[in-house]
């Protein structure tokens, strides 16, 4: 990796991120989270409930979402229905440069930077990512004083940690945590083996951090979804 590649990645970290009309609406922005975070067919009925409005406004602004094309929209399939089926609502894996899901470009251009001042090479890059990581797992585990951690408790505060620094992770038994969306999205698809690498380090480190070998930090891609996985 040479210090170009390096270079170029950090400018593209730190471009301006544009506004997006349709999520300006504080309404809009409460829905499309409830259907992300459902990941399911959400229907205007569900959608209107999550943030206190009728289900005729809430058509209005999923209609908008989906001329938008943050949504499509389809119909549930119900066996035995009399009448129409209902109308449903999914993301359409459009990356949205909101915070919604939130995106750790600042981080991943500190970390190339470090890596840039202090030798240019993948390696050093790796390394300043484990070293941000076990920054971030310290300052948990000096707050929460947790005393020896067994692997539920380590992934409740990595969750806890990941969760206050923007990002998006998912719970998905009492011992294992994914990151739902890659935090680095969409510069991962420029440089995935670096990018990724970079992932894996920041969250091993942050496993370091907590003081615990009760969790590690595993690479294990999954179509659509973060590349490493913290469980037991």
């Amino acid at each position: 990796m040479t210090d170009d590649t390096l270079v170029g990645v950090i400018v593209a970290c730190v471009e301006p991120i544009r506004a997006v009309a349709a999520l300006d609406d504080e309404l809009r922005r409460g829905m499309y989270a409830f259907i992300r975070a459902a990941r399911r067919p959400v229907t205007r009925d569900e959608a209107a409930a999550a943030v206190g409005i009728s289900r005729k406004l809430a058509a209005f602004h999923l209609d908008k979402l989906v001329d938008a094309g943050v949504l499509r929209a389809g119909y549930q399939q119900v066996a035995r229905r009399v009448g129409r089926a209902p109308k449903v609502y999914e993301p359409t894996g459009t990356d949205i440069r909101v915070n919604i899901p939130p995106r750790q470009h600042d981080l991943l251009a500190g970390i190339l930077l470090d890596a840039v001042l202090t030798g240019g090479d993948r390696d050093t890059a790796l390394r300043a990512a484990r070293e941000r990581g076990q920054d971030l797992g310290a300052a948990e585990r000096e707050q929460s004083r947790p005393g020896r951690l067994g692997a539920e408790r380590a992934i409740t505060l990595a969750t806890a940690a990941l969760q206050r620094s923007g990002f998006e992770p998912d719970r998905t038994s009492p011992t294992c945590m994914r990151l739902r969306t890659c935090p680095f999205h969409p510069l991962a698809t420029r440089a995935p083996d670096m990018v990724c690498g970079i992932n894996h380090a920041f969250l091993a480190g942050l496993v370091d951090g907590l003081d615990t070998t009760a969790v590690h930090a595993v690479l294990d891609p999954r179509a659509g979804e973060c590349c490493v996985e913290l469980r037991a």
